[in-house]
């Protein structure tokens, strides 16, 4: 099943083309990583999917009236500001906003999504905490777990990982993973092309305002593109315990 669908899709910023003809089908069960260089349009590529952004073409997403998107999938930007005051509990249950009718109050099953998506993040006992007076790796993991509580088919998130420490990089990708063999699909963009390479199950490659690779990582990351977009060497092998990729040097 289809989850995201991109058939000639482009974004401009102005005159210039930062995405271009772009073709990409996104089904059930998928983990997808969206890799590139600085500025090559990942996070541009998942705005305009989304429909946040003036795009050309077609995108499945976007084109969704706005509650069934939300119901279709959860969004987790890049900036994780955090204006109010409130506890971890009320931050996370604004996820369940797309399936409350207006006016509701949470029912008992919403209290219970919340509770699933604080328990993924490890922040079971986080329910009380001002979402203000958490650090910024907690910050972070507060708002994931606020995009899973919404419980839709896709989540999308932009650099979920960036902040967090070793330890919790890892359990956020092995989340993801988890959602993915649920029959859920996730794409995130990501720098840290060793967790990508080790986690997901696809890797996309932006550069130059097109799609360069597409495919399992050991297909992916290989030498020739290591060092024509990335600039650099690295150690790659399939080991018994998955995939090590780790870089090396500057090319």
């Amino acid at each position: 099943m289809s989850l995201l669908s991109l058939t000639g899709f482009g974004v401009k910023r102005g005159p210039c083309d930062i995405l271009r003809n772009i073709d990409l089908e996104v089904s059930t069960g998928e983990l997808v990583g969206i890799i590139g260089p600085n500025g090559a349009g990942k996070t541009t590529l998942m705005r305009g999917a989304l429909g946040l952004i003036a795009h050309s073409g077609h995108s499945s997403l976007a084109a969704l009236p706005a509650r069934a998107r939300a119901h279709a999938a959860a969004w987790m930007p890049q900036a994780r500001e955090i204006a109010w005051p409130v506890s971890v509990e009320r931050l996370v249950m604004l996820g369940r906003t797309p399936h409350l009718p207006p006016a509701a109050r949470p029912s008992a099953s919403d209290r219970a999504a919340v509770d699933r998506a604080l328990h993924r993040m490890q922040l079971d006992s986080f329910h009380t905490r001002t979402a203000t007076q958490l650090s910024g790796g907690e910050q972070a993991r507060a708002l994931i777990a606020r995009a899973l509580a919404q419980e839709t088919p896709l989540l999308m998130a932009d650099e979920p990982i960036a902040g967090l420490d070793p330890a919790h990089q890892i359990g956020t990708m092995q989340t993801f993973a988890s959602l993915a063999s649920e029959g859920h699909s996730v794409i995130v963009s990501l720098h840290d092309l060793g967790l990508a390479a080790r986690h997901c199950t696809r890797l996309v490659v932006i550069d130059k305002g097109g799609i360069a690779a597409d495919g399992a990582p050991l297909d992916v990351l290989t030498p020739p593109l290591l060092r024509d977009i990335f600039g650099i060497t690295a150690f790659v092998q399939n080991t018994s315990q998955g995939l090590v990729f780790q870089p090396m040097g500057i090319v």
